[in-house]
């Protein structure tokens, strides 16, 4: 899809008939947006090399994914020009096959794409990794996030109830966006090889969120882990087959307060994702009388269920304000792998 097939407003346009005429279209979300004018697009693709260069394509309906196409949904959803190759990265990095996008933007089930920004540019755009970062109040994560959501679903041609069949859906679909706190754990990126203070995005196939408090007065690290655990074997038991669970990830959004608190024990990320792995498996390995109801799942069975595939599928980021209360975003049980790549400048070089 290139910038000459999206349609363009004048300046004079008014926004409210623009959004009716979008929708009508089959683009946008519901909520009000920024209408495209030929002067706005022209400065969001202001040094961009190559706007029509085909990056893949988007299920389920397979348009062709282009930066000019993302410049044009990152119009619509408020974002400034220095967004974009955020933007253009994390659409790039859902088309990854182990994302399953296509799985993802076609289920009954409610799954959303998130997106976690990681490095010196989040800091950088605005962005913000304190207080209220998946929430309201700050532009450019909620904007970046918007835009990913809306570029996927209209370059691919997800339109509820037609190829996006999801029964409910979640609020997370509109924007599910945040940054990574710098400490005190090495980031996501780093940890998965790609240096200390890398720009780069990680993607993840929400299934829900879910919030998790430490135990009632919190001194030791399993009081603060333990409540989290519980949660993510509570997914797994919602899930309708439990035995799901062990074939993904879980990610766990820890504050600085806690993160701090576990650092201080000497409780790293390895030894907090061992311990959320061990706890939570054997918390749904003994839910046995809960799980009578799942036909086909034996004695022994049971005793194999898992939370996440491997203590490394476990992942623990840190982001948030003031205070100790998690979130926990388990992946959609139907299957998709997150996927971390770097954020790569769009003009010549």
């Amino acid at each position: 899809m290139s910038p000459a097939e999206l349609p363009l407003v004048g300046a004079d346009a008014d926004a409210a008939a623009v959004l009716v005429d979008l929708l009508s279209a089959g683009h946008g979300d519901g909520l009000p947006v920024v209408p495209p004018t030929a002067a706005r697009l022209g400065a969001m693709l202001d040094g961009v090399s190559a706007p029509g260069e085909e990056l893949g394509l988007v299920p389920p309906l397979f348009g062709s994914l282009t930066v000019g196409s993302v410049a044009w949904y990152a119009v619509l959803a408020g974002c400034r020009p220095g967004e974009l190759p955020v933007v253009v990265a994390a659409c790039r990095a859902a088309l990854e096959e182990p994302f399953n996008l296509l799985g993802l933007s076609t289920t009954t089930g409610a799954p959303a794409v998130a997106v976690l920004v990681h490095g010196p540019v989040a800091r950088r755009l605005g962005m913000t990794s304190a207080a209220g970062g998946l929430g309201t109040g700050n532009r450019a994560n909620a904007c970046i996030g918007r835009a990913v959501s809306m570029a996927l679903a209209g370059i691919g041609g997800a339109a509820a109830g037609v190829t996006d069949m999801s029964t409910i859906g979640q609020p997370a679909k509109y924007t599910c966006c945040t940054a990574e706190a710098a400490r005190p754990l090495p980031s996501l990126a780093q940890r998965r090889g790609l240096g200390v203070d890398v720009d780069a995005v990680t993607v993840i196939g929400v299934g829900s969120v879910v919030e998790a408090l430490p135990g009632e007065g919190y001194r030791e690290p399993p009081s603060v882990l333990g409540p989290a655990a519980a949660a993510m074997a509570g997914v797994a038991l919602a899930s309708g087959d439990p035995r799901r669970a062990g074939l993904g990830e879980q990610f766990l959004l820890l504050p600085p307060e806690p993160a701090e608190l576990l650092s201080m024990h000497g409780w790293g990320h390895e030894q907090m994702a061992e311990f959320l792995f061990e706890q939570g498996s054997a918390l749904l390995q003994g839910s046995a009388p809960v799980l009578a109801f799942h036909a086909g799942l034996t004695r022994y069975a049971t005793e194999d269920l898992r939370v996440a595939a491997s203590p490394s599928d476990v992942h623990v980021v840190v982001t948030g304000g003031a205070g100790v209360k998690m979130l926990l975003l388990p992946t959609w049980p139907g299957g998709s792998r997150s996927v971390t790549v770097p954020v790569r400048a769009l003009g010549p070089g």
